[in-house]
């Protein structure tokens, strides 16, 4: 989540779930991804104005468990507007790269059209299903079983069955939500 877009979307999934005061905000993206990439206060608020200021996030006062009033954050009807956009057009990065593809699949729930959700997962699956590898040579992938050092052999071992996986779980996905409703 360290792009700008990244935050944005996640502020708005969470926002789209409830309103809530800017601390339970950043618990949130915490828990979501905060192993990966924490989300520091100089990074959140701002991208919280630039939401305001866009008319996607309203703020308001409300009074606090303790005697501090705190700001809580909703989303306005134009921000749900743009998080279902973001949702059903994501741009190709967020395909590709696997922890903006993760912060997309945190909130495509929120997209109410099956068919939009499989569509996304279709371009995750195709993405998925191009060659690729990590490292090259002569043009041409290297092959776990041809790397010699054991490292880049486990990176390609690892990444090839994380791989193999996800692509088994976007298919049964994709088929769940085209069957009849």
């Amino acid at each position: 989540m360290a792009s700008g877009g990244d935050l944005a979307l996640t502020i708005l999934g969470f926002l789209n779930e409830r309103p809530m005061h800017g601390y339970e905000l950043k618990a949130r993206l915490a828990g979501l991804s905060g192993h990966l990439r924490p989300v520091s206060d100089g990074a959140l608020y701002p991208a919280i104005s630039r939401l305001q200021a866009a008319g996607l996030v309203q703020r308001h006062e409300e009074a606090g468990t303790a005697a501090a009033r705190r700001q809580v954050l909703t989303l306005t009807p134009e921000g749900r507007e743009e998080l279902l956009l973001r949702l059903r057009e994501p741009a190709d990065l967020q395909i590709s790269d696997q922890s903006r593809f993760f912060a997309l699949l945190a909130f495509l729930s929120a997209l109410p059209d099956p068919a939009d959700r499989a569509r996304v997962l279709r371009r995750r699956l195709a993405f998925l299903e191009a060659p690729a590898g990590f490292f090259y040579e002569d043009g041409e992938p290297v092959r776990a079983r041809d790397e010699p050092d054991p490292y880049r052999r486990g990176m390609l071992v690892i990444a090839r069955a994380a791989s193999r996986a996800e692509r088994e779980w976007l298919k049964e996905q994709i088929a769940e939500l085209s069957l009849p409703r």
